[in-house]
């Protein structure tokens, strides 16, 4: 299962494991996207359902439909999230709201969602978008690496937990990618600085989506807990 799965690494991610012959089910808000999307392969592989990660009913919806259509959940990739870079003396506060209820509460309702079945499968493997903001904070991003800091305890968390459930964790943490992320700020020079930073340098949503494919495919015994990945024109 892919969350934020109609654009960016969502989006390359599923076309990536879909090539590859594995079965997919999609969430996102833009289910017109997922529809295209799902008409690129064979009937009956890619699955898609519309999905607000904020609200914890469709994330369960998702899962159960993964779950009743092919019998078992292997992998779930929390990739939505939101980044409204601000100042904080900007008082955005809701902006603020609307990244933790995406970046965090929705990889929470991913984890609540498919941690039962993998206990019981006794193994899994849950993927979660994190971010060198959850390195490194500069100014306008206090709030957003701090979504991305608490990624970094929560999957960590998760790890220790479920090492007797043999349930993998990783977390994929891209630097500048040339995604819509940037749409999300709502400050318009900001916006503009990012969307140059990302068209002008950002690496690919289909180089995450190998960094993804990579950690899905070591051996059982094999975690690979983390990915950090720049490009290499990146400083911070």
């Amino acid at each position: 299962m892919i969350t934020g799965a109609s654009s960016g690494i969502g989006l390359a991610t599923a076309r990536k494991l879909a090539g590859m012959g594995v079965k997919l089910v999609l969430g996102a808000r833009r289910e017109d996207r997922l529809k295209q999307l799902a008409a690129e392969f064979d009937s009956g592989q890619v699955l898609y359902a519309k999905t607000d990660v904020t609200v914890r009913e469709d994330v369960t919806k998702l899962v159960n439909l993964a779950q009743e259509t092919f019998g078992r959940v292997d992998v779930m990739f929390n990739n939505a999230g939101l980044m409204p870079l601000s100042l904080l003396d900007e008082l955005k506060v809701s902006e603020w709201e609307k990244m933790i209820d995406t970046n965090i509460k929705g990889v929470l309702y991913g984890i609540a969602a498919v941690l039962p079945i993998m206990i019981n499968q006794k193994g899994g493997h849950v993927i979660t978008t994190d971010s060198v903001a959850g390195h490194i904070v500069r100014p306008s991003t206090a709030v957003y690496a701090g979504t991305k800091y608490a990624i970094q305890a929560i999957m960590d968390g998760l790890r220790q937990e479920q090492v007797e459930n043999h349930i993998r964790t990783t977390m994929i943490s891209p630097g500048v990618v040339n995604t819509e992320l940037y749409s999300t700020i709502s400050g318009s020079d900001r916006r503009e600085e990012m969307r140059k930073q990302e068209q002008g340098m950002g690496i690919q949503p289909e180089d995450v989506a190998n960094a993804v494919a990579y950690a899905i495919d070591q051996p059982e015994a094999v975690g690979i807990n983390e990915i950090l990945l720049r490009p290499v024109a990146q400083q911070h």
